[in-house]
């Protein structure tokens, strides 16, 4: 009884910044590990289970997996900009996303430097994400299938199956990102208070 109570119980609401960061973190690795894994499973067939087992691939999927993290940060981020500013003013949208940004780059500084990526590229991919963030307050929000567009061929060319094993699986890659984010910003609508996000991120700003 306490399991099924635990399965269908409803999600805590997102009300202040670290539930934001919590729930950044756990959809941003997810969307990310979830087609790495499924798409490794599926080239592999009936030898998905032999595969998974040898010790080179599994350090092919640990490499693909944080070099994906901050694609995935970036994909969620953008979308709740976008959930978070759509109705704001020129001026709320920069002080909002500005804060947004603090709380993203929290949440990959969570983690210490994966020794699969190194110092060096964690760092530039650190930076690859803020500027990436910053520019999604250039110009109006996106549609939330139109997000992982841009970010699509790169999440494509990590994933750890020889190229010349892929495929045309591009275009499957793509619509499931696509399909991913569309799911995770309806758990973000209908989790978020979105009064109380807004002031918790202002708040941080006039702090």
């Amino acid at each position: 009884m306490k399991l099924f109570e635990k399965l269908f119980r409803p999600r805590p609401p997102i009300r202040d910044r670290e539930a934001l960061a919590d729930f950044i973190n756990a959809q941003s690795a997810f969307i990310v590990q979830k087609g790495i894994y499924e798409y490794s499973r599926a080239r592999a067939g009936h030898y998905a289970k032999v595969l998974f087992a040898e010790e080179g691939f599994a350090q092919s999927v640990e490499h693909a997996r944080w070099q994906a993290f901050p694609l995935g940060l970036s994909m969620v981020g953008e979308m709740v900009n976008g959930a978070l500013t759509s109705q704001a003013d020129g001026m709320q949208r920069r002080e909002i996303l500005d804060q947004l940004i603090i709380v993203v780059l929290s949440v990959f500084d969570r983690y210490p430097v994966p020794p699969s990526i190194g110092e060096e590229a964690w760092r530039a991919a650190r930076s690859d994400l803020a500027h990436r963030l910053d520019l999604a307050g250039g110009h109006a929000p996106k549609r939330v299938m139109d997000i992982p567009d841009p970010l699509a061929e790169a999440y494509f060319a990590m994933m750890p199956i020889h190229e010349k094993l892929r495929g045309r699986d591009y275009q499957t890659t793509r619509n499931y990102l696509r399909v991913s984010l569309c799911n995770i910003y309806d758990e973000l609508i209908a989790r978020m208070d979105k009064m109380a996000l807004e002031r918790a991120l202002t708040a941080g700003a006039a702090a």
